[in-house]
């Protein structure tokens, strides 16, 4: 038997990646995606602590 055969296999490199050049178009695209998530997020915070946005439809009284 060899030496690795019973143990842990070594994992394989990754290739690393390349370099992206990206255009003005292709900036301002990502700012603009940044900037629409981070308002989500802000929203998001903000919405927290108000309950559910829906509420549960007809609402039955006790009487019967």
């Amino acid at each position: 038997m060899s030496g690795r055969q019973g143990g842990k296999a070594k994992p394989l490199k990754n290739p690393k990646k390349k370099q992206q050049d990206f255009d003005e178009d292709d900036l301002a695209f990502k700012e603009k995606q940044k900037a629409d998530a981070a308002a989500r997020k802000a929203l998001a915070e903000k919405a927290k602590g108000k309950g559910p946005l829906v509420s549960g439809g007809i609402k039955k009284s006790g009487k019967k």
